[in-house]
């Protein structure tokens, strides 16, 4: 029987990286059909975030028939609390994804992306692919430095959403009110995605030590890097 339930614990942890892989593959398609105004593809995207959505409810229900079943404590009681809460989070990422396709979708045949912003959407969607990435590494591998690093990595989204904006609110911006409407919410879409694959690792870091993310950092020194007392 304890075979059996540490089993289901670690099929677990199997779903949280196929979703994680799932809605990264989604955000770097959906990237692709709004710069190149791929109606396939970003029906493609749209249609598959089905499967994260069926994901995340098997997953919680096995995750809630654990907490029936077995009443897990302590480390095993967290794995299955911070797993529904990682799954959220996933499942709201591969709706972002969603998002950024069905823009693709509503201006086809035109293409939502000015090309003089081309080069800076495209740098966002595959840094979420790349920080999803690392956020599916750190659920395997249970890494708490990766997991810290994440959060580091995020800077360079929130640096990318700036230069985004900047642009919109420059006096030589020329391609009216609707394109500025699509930009601005791409630029929300991909800040909040970077957001969702950190809180991701930051849950790992609580599952692994039982201390939440900001906390361990705050003992880190800011300048030195060394542990306080």
């Amino acid at each position: 029987m304890r075979d059996a339930y540490h089993e289901e614990l670690d099929s677990i942890g199997d779903g949280l990286v196929e979703m994680a892989r799932l809605v990264g593959s989604a955000i770097g398609r959906a990237t692709t059909a709004i710069l190149d105004s791929d109606l396939k593809l970003a029906e493609s995207v749209i249609e598959a975030d089905q499967k994260v959505d069926d994901l995340q409810h098997d997953l919680e229900a096995r995750a809630i028939a654990l907490l029936a079943r077995q009443q897990p404590v302590a480390t095993d009681l967290r794995i299955v609390v911070t797993s529904l809460r990682m799954s959220a989070d996933l499942e709201r990422s591969g709706d972002l994804a969603q998002h950024v396709a069905k823009l693709a979708r509503l201006r086809f045949p035109e293409r939502a992306v000015p090309h003089d912003l081309h080069a800076t959407i495209l740098e966002m969607g595959q840094l979420a692919q790349r920080l999803m990435a690392k956020a599916a590494e750190v659920i395997v591998t249970k890494d708490v430095d990766l997991a810290l690093q994440l959060e580091q990595d995020d800077d360079e989204m929130d640096l990318l959403h700036r230069t985004l904006f900047q642009h919109l609110i420059d006096d030589r911006w020329k391609h009216g009110i609707e394109t500025a409407v699509d930009v601005t919410l791409l630029g929300r879409y991909y800040e909040r995605y970077a957001d969702h694959a950190v809180a991701v690792a930051k849950r790992v870091v609580y599952l692994v030590t039982g201390e939440h993310a900001d906390d361990l950092q705050a003992d880190i020194h800011p300048v030195t890097g060394v542990e306080g007392a």
